[in-house]
């Protein structure tokens, strides 16, 4: 059977179990989808049905008889945890090297740059929770025009600053001039605009976020997908993760149920290629502030959507949900986790009861969505269309 449309949704920090080398990244024992369906409100029948539970290693919940569609755990081959090499991976490249981290804060020489082009002096320089940062830091950035730089334990460069003191398109522009300095060496995954607004000690950060992202070093199937004249609709941050890079349409969300309705609009709509979802909300607002039942609640809010939106699939399309790391709201850190991906798929052309086991890389999905669109592109991954098509 033909595919003219495939739908790729990452639920961003949807970890499924540690991976082998956890302990190098400080996260053994993590298992996100483990802590969350312990809450008494984690409910996700949809995702059962399609063989969520089946997974190799997935023991949290009761297995489907007969799943429908295919199922496997996704083995992260990059060096890294974090959104930008989890997404490329998605998309084709097995980053062999971790970008860089700065767990003890930026070189001074990176700030002084940073400092003589924006003209503004830096506050914090540490490692930080976005919340917390704008709690300690905000009056002193008020009073001073200081921006508020921090880090985490993730590749990125974030700078946060009140509405009121530096207008968005302004703190946009800084990112811009940070985004050239931290090149090569100092090239991190992500720098990330974190505006906000309010009086102290009530600081709110708005939904003016902007990531500004390193370009992919290669083609990913995006570019594939787009020089084949098809269409690549981004939706949510992922026109952000890739620097635009083989996109030809994208939408940015307020928050999950925002990318769901999209998604949704967007199904409605005739097109030929890919539409590639990011659902951040798991991995931002509740995985990070390692809030359990918030997790739970979110995932069981999209898996009720999901049935929905498998009831209005066409029998051209291809639906995969993944993930793109963990983020254990039940340990003590509050930063993602070294840990195995979940890969549903489904569709008319798809088999049931599909068990593909355990996949050595998440570019796998590259090399098998280029696969039922049969366009030709190179991946780090290996296809399994073959594997699972009627």
């Amino acid at each position: 059977m033909r595919i003219k449309r495939v739908f790729l949704i990452v639920l961003d920090s949807f970890g499924i179990g540690e991976m082998p080398d956890a302990a190098d990244y400080k996260d053994v024992g993590s298992n996100t989808l483990g802590t969350i369906a312990a809450s008494e409100v984690y409910h996700t029948p949809n995702m059962k049905k399609l063989g969520l539970y089946n997974i190799e290693g997935v023991s949290c919940c009761e297995s489907e008889n007969s799943p429908a569609g295919a199922f496997a755990r996704m083995k992260e081959a990059s060096r890294g945890k974090d959104t930008t090499i989890g997404h490329w991976e998605i998309a084709g490249i097995i980053s062999e090297q971790a970008m860089p981290t700065y767990p003890e804060g930026f070189p001074e020489d990176v700030l002084n740059t940073f400092e003589k082009e924006t003209g503004r002096g830096v506050l914090c320089n540490r490692p930080y929770s976005g919340t917390e940062v704008i709690k300690d830091y905000g009056e002193e950035h008020l009073k001073s025009g200081k921006l508020i730089v921090y880090t985490s334990a993730d590749s990125v460069f974030q700078i946060a600053a009140h509405e009121d003191i530096i207008p968005v398109k302004t703190l946009y522009e800084y990112c811009r001039i940070a985004r050239e300095i931290l090149q090569g060496e100092h090239g991190v995954g992500r720098v990330i605009a974190r505006p906000f607004i309010g009086k102290a000690p009530d600081f709110q950060r708005t939904k003016n976020r902007h990531d500004f992202s390193l370009i992919p070093p290669s083609n990913t199937m995006l570019d594939y997908i787009k020089n084949a004249g098809m269409s690549v609709i981004a939706v949510g941050k992922i026109n952000d993760i890739f620097a635009g890079k083989g996109i030809t349409k994208t939408s940015s969300i307020q928050n999950n149920d925002d990318g769901m309705r999209q998604t949704e609009e967007i199904a409605e709509t005739d097109f030929q290629g890919l539409c590639f979802v990011n659902l951040v909300d798991f991995d931002m607002l509740y995985g990070h502030r390692n809030d359990i039942d918030g997790y739970a609640k979110a995932v069981t809010r999209f898996d009720s959507w999901l049935g929905g939106f498998l009831n209005k699939m066409r029998d051209e399309d291809v639906l995969i949900i993944t993930g793109d790391h963990g983020c254990d709201p039940g340990t003590p850190s509050t930063d993602h986790s070294r840990e195995y991906t979940p890969l549903l798929v489904y569709g008319k052309a798809v088999r049931e009861n599909c068990d593909l086991g355990t996949r050595n890389s998440f570019s796998d999905i590259a090399a098998t969505v280029l696969e039922m669109l049969g366009i030709p592109g190179k991946t780090g991954g290996t296809g399994f269309f073959n594997e699972i098509k009627r």
